[in-house]
């Protein structure tokens, strides 16, 4: 679980939030769980949360808005403009200060559920993730530069995903990775994503460096033939 010494954490601010003092322990407790929620789900809506939770709209919003005080979330605009009612659902998403507070027991937990696994499994695991990955993403297929419209879903997702031209393609650099720690000793996490983005783009692409393997960024070089045009730099 997230410790209470994450960053930005001030007892006196929290309790003029929502909490006196008998339920310090039970509000961080509750943010430690949307905080997990979080990492597990990617950016959410409150509506999402507080369902997960069992708790009010009122209730989660609460609790958020001590997390973007904080610094542990933000809030990110949908990707996609659907025409409702009333104000569009906002998404709350894993700063990076959140996720390098996330919790290292999920971590410890997850390398231990695969080393538990046989190698079939742990390729099967994998495997599912990217499939994951794809779904959720597959409206790259359809974007003009599907290099950007690729750094931007990643960048929702916390992996603060950037491109910039070299030669005759274009460097995918994702600078944080979720699952470095897990994916340091099963690097079939990384090889089965690797192939999950070039289904995406619908082209070869190499993995040049990993985070999970000791380098500052992981790096993707993408050949832009029949991929048109970079026209710029993707930001979250």
């Amino acid at each position: 679980m997230v410790a209470v010494t994450a960053p930005g954490f001030d007892l006196g601010q929290h309790l003029g939030h929502t909490c006196v003092v008998k339920s310090v322990a039970e509000c961080v407790g509750t943010r430690e769980r949307v905080l997990s929620l979080l990492l597990e789900l990617g950016p959410s809506t409150a509506v999402t949360l507080g369902e997960r939770l069992g708790l009010t709209t009122a209730g989660i919003r609460r609790h958020l808005d001590a997390l973007l005080v904080d610094g542990s979330v933000t809030i990110r605009e949908p990707r996609r403009r659907v025409v409702t009612r009333g104000r569009p659902a906002r998404l709350y998403a894993l700063t990076d200060a959140g996720h390098a507070a996330g919790p290292s027991g999920y971590d410890d937990l997850a390398v231990s559920a695969l080393r538990f696994m046989s190698p079939e499994q742990v390729d099967a695991f994998a495997q599912a993730r990217a499939r994951a990955i794809e779904e959720r993403h597959s409206d790259v297929r359809t974007a003009v530069d599907r290099p950007a419209a690729l750094a931007t879903a990643l960048s929702d997702e916390g992996y603060a995903a950037s491109i910039t031209e070299q030669g005759l393609g274009v460097q995918l650099c994702q600078h944080h990775c979720p699952v470095q720690h897990v994916a340091a000793e099963f690097p079939q996490l990384c090889d089965a994503e690797t192939a999950a983005l070039g289904r995406l783009l619908d082209v070869h692409v190499q993995r040049l460096a990993t985070i999970a393997h000791g380098d500052g960024v992981c790096t993707t070089f993408i050949p832009l033939a029949g991929q048109g045009r970079h026209t710029g730099k993707a930001t979250s």
